[in-house]
């Protein structure tokens, strides 16, 4: 097995040899904290963000694309709307829309907890926009369980057709998890009833120790260390970690554009009644204020192409 880098946020792939069981595991932690850096969301919005955030690295770790993935969470409850984007190399974003009167609700009961957040109603919908040809796929699941894990593991077996369990975790600084999946062999078992039965142990080993790894696990442990816990006594192939990164679409000059946009009239109106023009990215919340200087500068020389749009 390789050594991670000590530290760095990374997803890595691994595998149980000679058989049809894979997996990814994730640890996020400064990026984790970036997607948060213009945003205060109380401690269990917080986590349950932080779970999506590792869902979607997860989601798109299992993919070969190029292009954006977007995992989102609607419900009729506390929190009505999450969603975490990843891009093929590893850059996330994401934002949560909830109900600013929830207060920081007694977290012992965590399946209970979970259902008064997302609500007795709601849904998770995993969208692929490809670069290739423009193309876009899109899957949609209720919401079932008493976790985001579990839910997701709903969505691989309606959508994939994979027996695959999931296990998310995160607090204030780390945000992590875990997916194992039981694949096809290509033609079918080989080598008779013996192989069969070696690969059916294989993940049922997964299904049985799994359960024993607890969000602290994800949370403090290393890659090496949580995949042997599930697999013990298994030839592993453990890969390099692969980097993640926040980056949002927003920039200074996207605002500047969308200003322009709206025209000067509009603009410098806003300008006199507040004294500055302030426009808050509306995924990662970051604030572009524009004095009276900024404003004038904007709509002094040539506009220079078309207004960009913060999405």
């Amino acid at each position: 097995m390789s050594r991670p880098v000590a530290g760095a946020d990374c997803v890595r792939r691994f595998m149980v040899e000679k058989q049809p069981v894979r997996g990814h595991w994730v640890r996020l932690t400064r990026s984790w904290e970036e997607v948060r850096a213009h945003a205060h969301y109380p401690g269990v919005v917080s986590e349950l963000l932080g779970e999506a955030v590792a869902a979607a690295v997860l989601l798109a770790a299992t993919l070969k694309f190029r292009g954006t993935l977007t995992f989102q969470l609607q419900g009729n409850g506390s929190v009505g709307l999450l969603v975490a984007q990843c891009t093929h190399d590893f850059r996330l974003r994401a934002v949560a829309r909830y109900d600013h009167g929830l207060g920081d609700p007694d977290t012992a009961r965590r399946g209970a907890l979970f259902r008064r957040l997302v609500g007795t109603e709601g849904r998770i919908a995993v969208t692929v926009e490809a670069e290739e040809r423009s193309m876009r796929y899109q899957g949609v699941v209720p919401l079932t369980g008493a976790s985001l894990g579990e839910s997701l593991e709903a969505y691989f077996a309606t959508s994939e057709q994979l027996p695959t369990r999931v296990l998310l975790a995160a607090d204030d600084g780390v945000a992590g998890g875990l997916l194992i999946q039981r694949v096809p062999e290509e033609g079918g078992h080989r080598g008779g009833s013996e192989v069969a039965t070696q690969t059916g142990e294989a993940w049922e080993q997964a299904e049985r120790n799994i359960g024993a790894v607890t969000g602290a696990d994800l949370l403090r442990c290393s890659a090496e260390q949580v995949v042997t816990q599930v697999f013990p006594g298994r030839d592993l192939r453990l890969f390099r970690g692969t980097a993640v990164n926040f980056e949002c679409r927003c920039s200074q000059g996207r605002v500047a554009g969308l200003l322009r946009a709206l025209g000067s009239d509009e603009v410098r109106d806003v300008l006199r009644e507040q004294g500055a023009v302030t426009v808050t990215c509306e995924f990662c919340q970051r604030p572009y204020r524009f004095d009276a200087g900024d404003v004038e500068a904007l709509f002094a020389g040539p506009e220079g192409g078309s207004p960009g749009v913060i999405h």
